[in-house]
């Protein structure tokens, strides 16, 4: 799996910057580099929780989770913005504000920029990777349109979490390149402060999205478009009288559907088109393991002008 080999390749980068971080900072004391190191050992205890929701995620259909437990997936990636926001946003705040109050001066500089040039090729690694995993995903979407309309909750947390982090060694250089040319101390304070509000915005958007998808999600669009148009075939099948898809994880999507078929139509010819227009479904979207269809006497104008007949919504385009 792409996404468990882009999660694999973060970890490693992930704690291997904590200790060389946290080695950083015990020898120059700036609260930029604690901060990150902070930061880094969330991201690795992020990539565990993200590896703990497949293994759980991993599991057969019983008869207390009918449909397995694939939101497992969804669980763990909503948990990974809490620990962003608690551990790496709360603790960098506090920690820039407590430096900005009483600022010391940095020792051994020089060790504090190879620790970050050796991060920003570790995260840069990292970020690749999960570019790489999730190129056929996106299909030349853009950055946030892609995470708007993921279905996996591991590749917007990677790829939030990779950038972010490439984003707040860049902050950790500025400010203590500040602190060195003007001796004052604040401003590797307010590096720290900064690095905690751009974490914090991390968990925002990540508790967003996978919050929504925690909650439930469709099938994107286009997808519910080929459903409804491989679910009629004209003949016995005639009409779309509503659609409902829910993702019930990342690679497991439900399909319910009311349909109108002919009057006179035998319940022969009804089992024998829905369970042809099922393949048809499964053979462009495998992902669609659970489909449930329900047929009508056909009435005049049943094809609704958008499948799910819901408002637009934004968040898909």
């Amino acid at each position: 799996m792409e996404s468990k080999k882009a999660v694999l390749a973060a970890f490693a980068a992930n704690l291997s910057i904590a200790g060389a971080k946290f080695g950083g900072f015990l020898v120059t004391g700036s609260s930029s580099l604690l901060s990150e190191s902070v930061h880094s050992l969330a991201d690795s205890a992020n990539q565990i929780l993200l590896l703990v929701g497949n293994k759980h995620a991993d599991t057969k259909p019983t008869r207390a989770h009918p449909f397995g437990k694939n939101g497992a997936r969804y669980v763990y990636g909503f948990l990974v913005a809490i620990i962003i926001f608690t551990v790496g946003g709360m603790f960098s705040v506090y920690e820039g504000v407590h430096k900005i109050q009483h600022p010391e001066p940095l020792q051994h500089v020089w060790i504090a920029y190879l620790v970050l040039l050796f991060a920003i090729l570790a995260e840069g690694f990292a970020l690749r990777t999960a570019l790489n995993a999730t190129r056929k995903a996106r299909k030349g979407r853009g950055f946030f349109h892609f995470i708007r309309r993921s279905r996996n909750p591991e590749y917007p947390v990677l790829l939030i979490e990779d950038s972010g982090a490439l984003l707040g060694l860049t902050i950790a250089i500025i400010a203590i390149t500040l602190t060195v040319l003007t001796g004052n101390g604040v401003y590797d304070g307010i590096g720290s402060v900064l690095i905690g509000i751009l974490l914090i915005s991390a968990a925002i958007m990540l508790a967003a999205e996978t919050g929504s998808l925690l909650i439930g999600e469709s099938a994107v669009p286009e997808e519910c478009d080929q459903i409804a148009t491989l679910l009629v075939d004209g003949q016995t099948i005639t009409s779309l009288i509503h659609l409902r898809t829910l993702h019930v994880g990342p690679d497991v999507l439900l399909v319910t559907a009311k349909v109108g078929v002919p009057t006179g139509t035998t319940i022969e010819q009804i089992v024998v088109a829905v369970n042809a227009a099922e393949a048809r479904i499964r053979t462009i979207l495998p992902k669609a393991k659970y489909i449930f269809v329900e047929p009508d006497l056909a009435r005049v104008g049943d094809i609704p002008k958008h499948p799910q007949m819901f408002p637009h919504d934004p968040g898909d385009e």
